[in-house]
């Protein structure tokens, strides 16, 4: 993948470094290309990842898991999306394939890249979960959904070309099916809102 910086590093440079700010950095990058690029201007940053970003720090401080790599999984889980990296059906095993080339260019440990290379492997459902890194990512991925709710009335309206009368059911089976999706131990922490979030945008 010719588009990731080539520059040889050294391990005294890596040390100065913070591996979570220099993907982040890069990550903001490739999206605002996307978003500059794409017919719907689509901001993954600012729309999706920024949100699944802090759930999943959230959850990973709830659970006790490493932060480190549940912060880095967070931030990659989407690469292959944002790159334009094969089917979206497959963004899942080509974000692996990125990630581990993005993570060895700043030699990072391959026992702590292997754990980030599960959240994104992992993310699109809780239960294919190995770890709690992997169930910190894949339930903010979901989470993220709940954070920003124009974006799914976005969809509604302009993707799937639904009707307004339609749009109620939509977002509720869209609800339905992601609290359904996250692990039974985050459906707990997140029961009351969920209730919450559907008085208020269903009127349940």
């Amino acid at each position: 993948m010719s588009e990731f910086p080539t520059k040889v590093l050294t391990k005294g440079m890596i040390r100065k470094m913070d591996i979570v700010n220099q993907i982040e950095k890069e990550v903001k990058k490739y999206s605002e290309e996307y978003k500059n690029s794409s017919d719907d201007n689509y901001d993954f940053w600012n729309e999706h990842i920024k949100y699944v970003y802090k759930e999943s720090i959230d959850l990973a401080k709830k659970y006790n898991a490493n932060e480190e790599v549940v912060r880095l999984g967070a931030l990659l889980h989407d690469i292959a999306l944002i790159c334009r990296m094969g089917d979206k059906k497959d963004h899942h095993i080509n974000g692996k394939i990125m990630a581990e080339e993005m993570l060895s260019k700043y030699l990072y440990p391959v026992d702590k890249m292997n754990r980030v290379l599960s959240c994104i492997y992992n993310h699109r459902s809780s239960k294919n979960g190995t770890t709690l890194e992997d169930l910190c990512v894949a339930d903010a991925d979901i989470l993220a959904h709940f954070d920003n709710i124009p974006m799914l009335f976005n969809l509604a309206y302009n993707r799937c070309n639904i009707n307004l009368n339609e749009v109620r059911e939509w977002i509720k089976a869209a609800f339905e099916k992601d609290y359904d999706d996250l692990s039974e131990k985050t459906k707990e922490v997140f029961k009351e809102r969920y209730a919450q979030i559907c008085k208020i945008i269903l009127g349940d």
